[in-house]
């Protein structure tokens, strides 16, 4: 069987590094890698022949790789290549409606987007969107150190000391954990919030102060994702939000609602009362942003508060996001095969949640 992966035009991210290549070598399945795939990652072509893949065009990879591998998008043109039958894999942002998942739905191609995993024991190691908001996470505060014009931890100088810099990490899902750990480590004083009252004692297991709003709405059965909440609750959260952040050094946002628009949580008024010098960081700009000024692949200033626009920081790591997303697709691809290309179990939750397709839904459902 042949496994085939191509460029990822939008991102730093190809689907298979070398190291994760060899693997599926020694598992019997040929791998063609179209040429510079990985260059903006870190992984060039000669790595990939070292591995043991054969560099080819992405036509030839196209039509002729059983499976196809890539990051966050693909042409139309593209897809009328890929032999009929044949897998897709990729995360393509599936929660989201676009003329790109239209065309997947409609490709002849069984479309996989990695994204709309379930969030279930089994499916964690194939889980893409905490690997790569985890980094995501981490390089918001290192984002926001190089931003922010003084120290993170207390410093005592022969001229006196230094104060520790205030962080605000709001939502404490992966990435705003990976924030507040990070924040942590590098001496600020710390404090998140978020809807979900469950996540309290993992904000506090890391060191900060968990800052509650008491009559959030929550669901058991959003695999653990927030929820919208009440205009009551709304006025309170952002109330508290405000007076927390005007007096903090760096805001770190990272609230995002899968398939809707994020919520803003830091007003116009919040960063016109913060102190000059501040630093935000919206890891939620692509979804419409958490802060009411923030623009998405955007830095701005806006009166002395810079305001970092990115809902893809992972994009700067590019070696390791590519690892880690290569790993959760040889895990996906090794669950997914067990029985074969052509026997793939259609009443797995795995499969039958990532299927882009509607036809082989509707008849796992008859």
């Amino acid at each position: 069987m042949v496994i085939g992966v191509v460029k990822c035009t939008e991102e730093n991210l190809v689907a298979l590094v070398p190291q994760v290549t060899s693997k599926l070598i020694k598992d019997e399945y040929q791998i063609i890698v179209e040429s510079d795939a990985g260059v903006a990652s870190g992984y060039s072509n000669e790595l990939y022949e070292s591995a043991g893949a054969v560099i080819a065009s992405r036509k030839e990879v196209l039509s002729k790789a059983d499976i196809i591998l890539t990051g966050t998008a693909i042409e139309k043109t593209d897809l009328k290549q890929i032999t009929k039958n044949s897998l897709l894999v990729g995360k393509f942002n599936g929660r989201v409606e676009s003329n790109m998942l239209t065309d997947l739905r409609e490709a002849t191609a069984q479309v996989f987007s990695l994204d709309l995993l379930p969030r279930s024991t089994i499916a964690q190691s194939m889980d893409v969107l905490s690997s790569l908001a985890s980094l995501s996470g981490y390089k918001a505060v290192v984002t926001a150190a190089d931003e922010f014009a003084g120290y993170f931890p207390m410093m005592t100088t022969s001229a006196g000391t230094i104060p520790p810099a205030r962080v605000l990490v709001l939502g404490a899902g992966v990435a705003g954990l990976q924030a507040i750990a990070t924040a942590k480590r590098l001496g600020a004083i710390v404090e998140a919030f978020d809807v979900r009252t469950a996540v309290r004692e993992e904000v506090q297991s890391l060191g900060a102060k968990f800052i509650e709003v008491e009559g959030s709405q929550e669901d058991t059965t959003a695999g653990g994702y927030a929820v919208e909440q009440s205009e009551t609750y709304i006025k309170k959260q952002k109330e508290l939000i405000h007076e927390t952040a005007v007096k903090a050094d760096i805001v770190i946002s990272t609230a995002n609602i899968p398939g809707r628009k994020a919520p803003v949580l830091i007003e116009n008024r919040t960063v016109a009362a913060m102190k000059k010098g501040s630093v935000i960081v919206d890891m939620a700009s692509a979804s419409g942003g958490n802060c009411e000024l923030s623009k998405d692949s955007q830095t701005i200033d806006v009166d002395g508060v810079t305001i970092i626009g990115d809902s893809k920081l992972y994009n700067l790591m590019g070696k390791q996001a590519s690892l880690l997303y290569s790993n959760n697709i040889y895990n996906f691809l090794k669950y997914i095969l067990k029985d074969g290309k052509d026997n793939l179990s259609y009443d797995s939750e795995i499969i039958s949640k990532t299927l882009l397709r509607e036809e082989e839904k509707s008849a796992v459902s008859a």
